[in-house]
Formats: structure tokens, C-alpha cells, sequence
């Protein structure tokens, strides 16, 4: 199978601030296009897998940078909670993240403040043993304690999140409306309202 930066004659290392002049230059006047035949146009020696990802990580004009913001990291749970580790479709709903930014966020932060507060960052649900919530400052807030004792009283309620079906049960709108299943798992944790 052939790599197309094994070629020889191309750049493999740091990008330097001309190289990253002419991929933002060229994709101005000419748009994103076709990226195997993109660095030769530009005038670059680099292969189009990296220009991609330079410019997809790094020198997009729509980027954020600089932290998450509350409600970016309360839309990561919820997906997470949905979606599982598939960072690509969560970072699609986070305009200006990227799919290794909001993984590298999971990991590093989220994952464990769902830990401290009890919940199962795998599944979603409360483990065993809870520990009590100390503060509720900052996101704390946003993480609310109210979730955690309200978790016995919670069954399909689709009127608190119509949108996020964190179970991932298929209920019709007749369902809905007049009859409920019983359930005899446990329901995933709400922690946002």
C-alpha cells in the first residue's frame, strides 16, 4: 500500500510560517478542492494528507481557541452519553472543535469529573458508591446535584431532553402520549436540564 507522504522530497516536519501562508493563500482564492493535487499547486513540499490536516487543525478561519466554555462541555457529555468515543460526529455538533481537541478535553478533563461525582463515564450511570458533591461553584453548578437525586424518580420522560434520547430507546409519538413501558434497567443519569 502506498503512503502518499513517503514520497521523497517532501517536508515531514514542523510547518513553517511561509508554508502556512501559502496553504491559507491558496485555499482562499481556490477553496479547499481536491487535496492530493493541492500541494504542487500552492507551491508547497508537503503531501496533500498533511495540508489537509494543517489546514482542518490548525489554520481554518472558523477555529475556536482557548478553553471549552460550560455549555460545550455539558453538549460533549450529553453526546458522549448518545454517541460513545465517536469524536468525529461530537466534534460535528461543536462548530470550530476538532475531533482530537474534544477527545483530549474527554480524556483529560470530563472523564474525570464524572468520576468524582459518581457517575460511570463509560456507561452514563451512577456507580455504587456516589460521593457527595462539595462545592457547586463554576461548572459544578452546571452539574447539578439535583441530577444525582433525582436519579430514582427519573423513568422515559421525553418532556426534560426531547431531543437527546440518552437511552437510546425508539419510542413513537403514540407511545408517548398515552402508554409507558416499564423498564428494568437502569436509566441513563440526567445531568442537565
Amino acid at each position: 500500500m502506498r503512503n502518499p507522504c513517503d514520497k521523497r522530497g517532501t517536508n515531514r516536519g514542523a510547518w513553517s510560517k511561509e508554508e502556512d501562508r501559502k496553504l491559507i493563500d491558496y485555499i482562499r482564492l481556490h477553496g479547499e478542492g481536491c487535496w492530493r493535487s493541492l500541494p504542487k499547486a500552492a507551491g508547497l513540499l508537503r503531501c496533500g494528507e498533511s495540508c489537509r490536516l494543517r489546514w482542518i487543525n490548525y489554520l481554518r478561519p472558523d477555529m475556536k481557541r482557548g478553553n471549552f466554555k460550560d455549555d460545550e462541555a455539558d453538549l460533549i457529555i450529553k453526546l458522549h452519553a448518545l454517541l460513545g468515543n465517536r469524536w468525529s460526529l461530537i466534534a460535528g455538533r461543536l462548530p470550530g472543535r476538532t475531533d482530537n481537541e474534544v477527545k483530549n478535553y474527554w480524556n483529560s478533563h470530563l472523564r474525570k469529573k464524572l468520576k468524582s461525582m459518581g457517575v460511570d463515564p463509560d456507561n452514563h450511570r451512577l456507580t455504587q458508591k456516589a460521593p457527595l458533591l462539595r462545592s457547586r461553584s463554576s461548572h459544578s453548578a452546571s452539574l447539578s446535584t439535583d441530577a444525582v437525586t433525582s436519579h430514582e424518580n427519573m423513568k422515559c420522560n421525553s418532556t426534560v431532553l426531547p431531543d437527546l434520547n440518552l437511552d437510546l430507546t425508539i419510542c413513537t409519538p403514540s407511545s408517548l402520549e398515552g402508554q409507558r413501558l416499564e423498564r428494568t434497567a437502569t436509566p441513563t443519569l440526567l445531568l442537565f436540564r
